[in-house]
């Protein structure tokens, strides 16, 4: 079983083993401010395949690789003035740029699926401290089997992947619970791939522009978490509920009450004040709690499509779609 060395309660060492396990081309569990990712060296194809490997992720699905600074991050990608603009507004945080490939850019090809793009993004905490100690970027997808619930905490990582790693970094609950934001300029004009926990309309106010939205429906695999079917729970789950069916566990939001939720196996609400950035945080971990009922059914009810609304929206209609 992995290792688990709380960040609090000893940096050094933590750091001292990451950079130590990381070195030998093997993946860790890193803790970020939007989910944990498994972490490995972007620029070894080996390291690169173990995250592939353990996660069960398909090869044409890219990557985000993670960087300390905007002098790593120039040294793979190139910025254009709307790119750099919105590094400079949200870096470190939970923001991923798909820009160019930097002639030079020691990034692998097995990080990108062999596009001529990569995502790049500067973490919060913790996780920007091991990239800077390791000196490399770190492609980092979220660490839990792939297509299945995103981890929050690192208990949730241990109990899916902790006999397939050797270290989880362990700094308790990540403070927004979604994946980052991530965005694309073509000819100038912003391009959202996948909503996520930065708001759009913060993007849009400072790029000055309106952000692109598309149909993923059958749209080139340029980012992460573009797949039809992700973040899915063992159980099938149901959006939009206005009942409570007998044997279902139900995850509501704003304190309302559902007909029939005295029959559900379990009622969550993922924010009883209607508050979008706690429901955000509480999202995975809510879907694991109802996964581990047992019960066949999730029902969901209605959740507002604005603010980071729509980022909930999204992972919660990829984990609906059929598998």
């Amino acid at each position: 079983m992995a290792e688990i060395i709380e960040t609090t309660l000893d940096r050094v060492r933590a750091l001292e083993r990451a950079v130590d396990v990381l070195t030998r081309g093997r993946p860790i569990a890193l803790p970020t401010e939007t989910v944990y990712g498994l972490a490995a060296d972007a620029t070894r194809a080996d390291a690169i395949a173990s995250i592939y490997e353990v996660k069960g992720r398909p090869r044409f699905n890219p990557l985000i690789s993670h960087v300390s600074d905007m002098e790593m991050a120039a040294r793979h990608g190139l910025f254009d003035p709307v790119s750099r603009r919105l590094a400079e507004a949200f870096w470190p945080g939970p923001l991923t740029l798909v820009v160019t490939r930097a002639p030079g850019a020691t990034v692998h090809a097995l990080a990108t699926a062999g596009l001529d793009t990569l995502g790049l993004r500067m973490p919060a905490g913790f996780a920007r401290e091991v990239i800077a100690a390791f000196g490399k970027p770190l492609a980092a997808p979220s660490a839990n089997t792939s297509g299945r619930i995103s981890p929050t905490m690192a208990a949730h990582v241990a109990d899916d992947l902790g006999s397939a790693i050797d270290l989880i970094l362990d700094a308790g609950p990540a403070g927004i619970g979604l994946e980052s934001t991530i965005v694309k300029v073509e000819n100038g004009r912003l391009r959202l791939l996948r909503p996520g926990g930065l708001d759009a309309a913060d993007i849009e106010t400072v790029a000055g522009q309106r952000l692109l939205r598309q149909d993923s429906a059958g749209a080139t695999l340029e980012a992460p978490g573009m797949l039809a079917s992700h973040y899915a729970p063992g159980a099938a789950v149901r959006l939009d509920a206005t009942d409570v069916r007998p044997g279902e566990a139900l995850i509501r939001f704003g304190g309302t009450a559902l007909s029939g939720e005295a029959a559900a196996v379990i009622v969550l609400d993922l924010s009883p004040s209607g508050n979008l950035r706690e429901a955000a945080a509480n999202l995975f971990s809510y879907m694991k709690q109802a996964d581990a009922t047992g019960a066949r059914t999730i029902a969901f009810s209605a959740i507002p499509s604005q603010g980071l609304g729509e980022a909930i929206r999204d992972r919660l209609e990829r984990a609906a779609a059929p598998r």
